[in-house]
């Protein structure tokens, strides 16, 4: 089972239940609605003894998908069992985890201090504006139009940064 799921994800693609059975066996197993459930079964087994890991499914109605916690591992008979090489584990481990090892990129402390007080500026010269008793357009249209697009550009670069991470 997990040669033919390590064969998938060789070839930078995750099966699913039917797609591991259509290759390990036949495509009337994997019709089968029985078989398909022994199979399940067992995967799940695998997922539980870390051998196996079932993605998360990016539509409800889809199948789950599989992917090899690892390509060694030992079996039951306690032999070490090695399914690729160990430039063919980067290649997959890299389109499981496609970031560059996972290093975090620091949020630039002085954009976001810089947007902070401009926001908070632009909000105080709105307020101020709307307590006088004639409101001047010339003050309060450019300082809600500078504090809206400050809020959502700090928004962005948390979200950049909530992205890397």
């Amino acid at each position: 089972m997990a040669e033919g799921i390590a064969s998938f994800q060789l070839e930078l693609r995750f099966p699913d239940v039917k797609d591991i059975i259509e290759r390990l066996y036949s495509k009337e197993k994997a019709d089968d609605q029985q078989f398909v459930r022994k199979i399940q079964t067992i995967l799940k087994k695998m997922e539980n003894n870390n051998v196996v890991r079932i993605l998360p499914k990016k539509k409800p109605w889809e199948l789950q998908r599989y992917a090899l916690s690892s390509f060694k591992f030992i079996d039951v008979d306690k032999k070490p069992i090695v399914l690729a090489t160990p430039e063919q584990t980067n290649h997959a481990r890299n389109l499981l985890d496609p970031r560059p090892n996972s290093q975090m990129m620091p949020l630039p402390k002085s954009n976001i201090l810089l947007c902070t007080s401009i926001i908070i500026t632009a909000y105080i010269a709105v307020l101020w504006s709307l307590l006088q008793p004639i409101i001047n357009p010339i003050v309060f249209v450019p300082a809600f139009y500078i504090a809206v697009v400050s809020s959502l550009l700090l928004g962005k670069l948390y979200a950049n940064y909530r992205s890397t991470k």
